[in-house]
């Protein structure tokens, strides 16, 4: 016991408070030491160990045999499952009773056949509470279950937390009896830490600060830790500082319990399933606690996994969910990344998301919700309100490494226009801990001071998952209304978001994209994941068209839609913001290949069903064309090239007396060096050279790529100046085929002594663009393999197709924010034109580019390290292409180009007096078909969706061959809006588009 009346050094004071609830040295003498009172070891603990993630049913009939404490269990990945038989003492009778457990695994405890409480010593939850105040009736034996996986929050990295997992690592059980919980001391110790806050966040020099420092010195003076009598004086100087209250200028924190879980990361998609169960169970046993609290929630993929695994715990949910206080958000599938997925995979992730969340709980989310992806592209604000959603909250534009973002509340339009309400919680964190600190940091860091004087605290240990805890709604609940600190409130997305609405007047706006400064190298990390999805959203595109033909044709053709369904969820949830980009552990990639080939094999079923139904037999060969405008193509058959229905032009190659080959097809003619580069490519009707003088195109180049910590994610701005071009040459480039449909040339260049790239060039006969089919065997470490191409064009921008249409990004860096896009994302191409010329950049299965001056580069493989030791590691093959083209990228049919290399011609078999049809053309260049599908709701009934592709206002005519009854129009969820029918004339729809926007019909057939 301590008494010092003058305050006369300050540090000396705030070390003092801290000294006396500290528990590093004296537990008999400082107040956390008394945290717990008595304890009673378990009548008996034994165990049992299972390689696999088992039901509680499956676990329970298993023999188990005697653990002791201390005692390793594992390897990682494994389940180790406890049994635990415990008898409460009559002594303790009106006391709070726990089972402390503290092991270094995450954990679930089972109580009668039921999963009760999440248990995980990172995540602050290490005992479990049997009994608020032990009465005499409540039974004083019992039996419990616990679950415990081997592994941690962050998995089992080694050395650091994104490091690879390691396979062999051992945990144990440290901790396990029953303790008398003091619930007294904890408030105690809660009122010290959060006046210590105060005083270390305000300053000691300033009056606030000073009189909480004054205010904890006399709580040390007055309170004796041996005497329990002393603590209600003490916890009501505590109260009389917390209740001074604010005046009405003061900002609003809108505090929400959050729990961000990554769907799959650091750990396998199996484990997210029980780090849901934990977490929202123990969720659940603080909402009966606090009936004030409110918890937000995302991912209508992970309440499904909930729903399947733990139907119990659903039903609480949903009990909750109508009470108001646990609230899904988001309206999608998963929180996907927010620049690689298709246009029309983010419409699905919405659909699947918003009819999920109606069907089980009522609701239609509000808000869309990804506080955690590395980018936000440019047609999301489209989507969203299409999708019945007008608001958004992100984070991580915080993580900027250049440039700091300007707003933190604010108007965000998107590529057509569309606005939408944005917040970026000033904290710069979606887990906040209820901390002092967090809520000093969320009005200091509020860039919209004056215009926006209410912000969101997400709270709740996240990542792994844990959720909120106790202490921390015993944080907020004592600083609601404190004088010196921001005023606090409980609320819903909902709550927050109309605030800001009603105070909008003086909002900013944003326009264009929320280019993230950073893990730009997720744009290339996995090569395989980004093909995978690529060929997968190509392939169920084809399988909707084609099954939708098949309903109009054949009657009797049933719509797989629950098979179609299921395909489309497994490419959803492999769209997740840590797996498409490929930042995520090895064994999370094995579970991605997999379902990809699950999407191919059913999809391809699928589709062979449909053609089926569309009649196609016979010996002859036929295409399937999914895209709606007339092709040109050479296509291979088990009889070599053919093109069916269509005369061609020869492609001609021969060598020169230098050892280069001519190619010329009468569009292109280009010139191949021995080692594979091109020497010329000349647009033969402009006479225009497309390669810059001295230089070579399609030039492999390869850089040191060793980022600053996050492996997986980044290229570094530094990377640039280790250039080095791929010379040594294994095969010179020779020729293949000559004359006829297709001419092409093989090439093999050495990368290093364990890596190669061979390559075949391709010229086909009225092909606009040359073909680079490309097969690498990769085994590198920290290196990042390119392609270049300098073209003779010079122009300010570039050009990259994005979501439902493109952008503009600068090929100079003036400033810092175009200097950090020195690595962009991008779809199936980009273009870099002047006036009246171009060259257009095309690729089938990569996303990251780079447009400096003149030189058009795409990044192809990357070789990180962490969190997957073999990342990329293998045998690669992927296909990009040049095209130089007269006029305007959009004139030169460059976006239709990319669409065809993306979606190739299906051969079918037919009768030979098969007739050519057309389900559907559109009269304008400038729209795209994107999507033929039959309607969720009303069967028989299609959903058609377009979107101008030009940038430009258009009027243009949908012509079907379908027997459309009626047409309306509809939103992205597909509700149909009566007051608006579409046009219908002998000739077709007919439409009127604004740049970029996004068109659904729903069609009444």
């Amino acid at each position: 016991m301590y008494h010092q009346p003058v305050l006369k050094n300050r540090r000396t004071l705030l070390e003092r408070a801290e000294k006396f609830i500290s528990d590093i040295y004296f537990t008999d003498c400082n107040l956390r030491g008394r945290l717990y009172g008595d304890s009673c070891p378990l009548v008996s603990l034994t165990s049992f160990l299972s390689p696999k993630r088992i039901t509680f049913a499956e676990a329970s009939k298993q023999n188990f045999a005697p653990y002791r404490i201390g005692d390793t269990f594992g390897p990682t990945w494994w389940t180790c499952w406890f049994k635990v038989t415990l008898k409460i003492p009559e002594s303790w009778r009106g006391k709070e009773v726990h089972l402390l457990w503290e092991s270094d695994g995450e954990a679930m405890v089972w109580r009668d056949g039921q999963p009760v409480q999440g248990l995980t010593k990172e995540g602050e939850k290490t005992s479990y509470i049997l009994s608020d105040c032990l009465k005499d009736e409540e039974p004083h034996s019992d039996t419990l279950y616990v679950e415990m996986a081997c592994n941690g929050l962050f998995g089992a990295g080694q050395g650091s937390m994104i490091a690879a997992p390691d396979p062999n690592k051992k945990f144990s059980l440290q901790r396990a009896e029953l303790v008398v919980f003091n619930r007294n001391v904890r408030e105690l110790l809660t009122d010290f830490e959060m006046l210590i806050d105060i005083v270390k966040e305000l300053g000691e020099g300033e009056q606030r600060g000073y009189q909480a420092l004054f205010t904890v010195n006399e709580m040390v003076n007055l309170c004796d830790p041996a005497n329990s009598s002393s603590f209600s004086k003490v916890h009501n100087l505590a109260q009389k500082f917390f209740n001074q209250r604010n005046g009405e200028s003061q900002h609003t924190v809108h505090a929400m319990g959050h729990c961000h879980i990554d769907s799959a990361w650091l750990w396998p998609y199996e484990e997210t399933i029980r780090k849901c169960g934990r977490s929202w169970v123990t969720v659940i046993r603080l909402m009966e606690r606090n009936p004030e609290f409110v918890f937000t929630c995302s991912q209508a993929q992970q309440f499904q996994w909930v729903k399947s695994w733990y139907p119990g715990l659903f039903s609480q949910i949903q009990h909750y969910v109508k009470k108001g206080q646990f609230i899904p958000v988001g309206g999608t599938w998963v929180e996907m990344d927010g620049n690689l997925p298709s246009g029309e995979s983010m419409v699905r992730q919405f659909l699947e998301g918003q009819r999920f969340f109606n069907q089980e709980f009522g609701v239609h989310c509000k808000e869309f919700w990804l506080p955690d992806t590395f980018g936000y592209s440019a047609q999301l604000p489209q989507i969203m309100q299409s999708c019945g959603i007008s608001n958004f909250l992100t984070q991580k534009l915080s993580w900027n490494l250049v440039n700091t973002f300007p707003h933190n509340t604010f108007f965000w339009e998107g590529l057509d226009g569309s606005k939408v309400l944005t917040h970026f919680p000033p904290g710069n964190s979606y887990e906040m801990k209820g901390k002092i600190e967090d809520l000093v940091r969320t009005v200091k860091n509020n860039k919209d001071k004056g215009r926006a004087n209410h912000s969101a605290a997400l709270f709740g240990f996240g990542d792994g998952g844990g959720g909120p805890t106790q202490l921390m709604l015993d944080r907020l609940r004592r600083v609601q209304d404190t004088d010196g600190l921001p005023k606090v409130q409980t609320s819903s997305p909902d709550q927050l978001f109309s605030r800001l609405q009603s105070d909008s007047a003086l909002l900013c706006t944003w326009s264009g994209e929320l280019f993230l400064e950073l893990h730009n190298g997720t744009y290339t990390t996995q090569a395989q994941i980004k093909r995978g999805n690529r060929q997968c959203e190509t392939l169920l595109h084809d399988v909707e068209i084609a099954s939708s033909l098949a309903l109009c044709q054949d009657r009797t053709f049933k719509y797989p839609v629950k098979k179609l369904q299921e395909l489309w969820r497994l490419l959803l949830l492999n769209q997740f913001h840590d797996v498409i980009p490929g930042s995520c552990i090895e064994m999370v990639v094995e579970d991605a290949l997999r379902y990809y080939e699950d999407i191919r094999t059913d999809g391809t079923a699928l589709l062979h069903d449909a053609f089926g139904a569309l009649g196609s037999k016979g010996n002859s060969a036929g295409v399937f064309n999914s895209l709606p405008w007339e092709r040109h193509e050479v296509i291979e058959t088990k009889h070599g090239f053919g093109k069916p229905y269509l005369d061609t032009l020869d492609t001609y190659n021969n060598y020169v007396a230098d050892g280069t080959i001519l190619m010329e097809n009468g569009i292109l003619r280009t010139v191949v060096n021995k080692d594979g580069t091109l020497a010329s490519l000349c647009l033969i009707n402009a006479n225009r050279e497309a390669i810059y003088d001295g230089c070579h195109g399609n030039q492999f180049v390869m850089f040191d790529d060793v980022p600053l910590y996050w492996d997986a994610w980044d290229v570094m701005d530094y990377h640039l100046q280790t250039r080095k071009p791929v010379l040594e040459v294994v095969q010179p480039a020779h020729v293949v085929s000559s004359g006829g449909l297709r001419g092409s040339v093989d090439f093999t260049l050495r990368i290093s002594d364990k890596s190669t790239v061979t390559q075949e060039i391709i010229m086909d006969a009225m092909c606009p663009y040359i073909k680079f089919n490309t097969e690498v065997k990769w085994a590198e470490s920290h290196r990042l393999l390119k392609v270049e191409f300098p073209v003779r064009v010079h122009s300010p921008n570039a050009t990259y197709e994005i979501q439902f249409g493109h952008l503009q990004r600068p090929t100079h860096r003036n400033t810092s924010w175009d200097w950090a896009r020195f690595e962009v994302w991008g779809h199936k191409w980009a273009d870099l034109s002047e006036h009246n010329f171009g060259v257009a950049l095309l690729n089938d299965c990569k996303y990251g580019y780079s447009v400096h001056k003149n030189t058009m580069t795409l990044s192809l493989l990357r070789a990180p390290k962490a969190p997957d030791a073999n990342a990329d590691m293998g045998i690669h093959h992927f296909t990009y292409a040049i095209m130089p083209h007269s006029g305007s990228f959009q004139d030169a049919s460059v976006i239709q180009c990319a669409y065809n290399l993306n979606f190739p011609l299906r051969l079918i078999q037919c009768s030979p007096d098969t007739v050519p049809w057309s389900a559907f053309s559109v009269s304008s260049e400038a729209v795209i078909l994107e999507t033929v599908k039959q309607a969720e709701e009303q069967k028989g009934a299609l959903v058609v969706r377009l979107y101008e592709s030009h940038g430009s206002s258009v009027t243009a005519t949908l012509h079907t061959t379908l027997p459309v009854r009626e047409a309306f129009h509809c939103d992205l969820l597909e509700r149909q809006d009566p007051t608006q029918p579409a046009d219908i004339t002998s000739q077709g729809l007919t439409l009127k588009f604004s740049p970029f926007q996004i068109v659904s019909l729903l069609l009444i057939l």
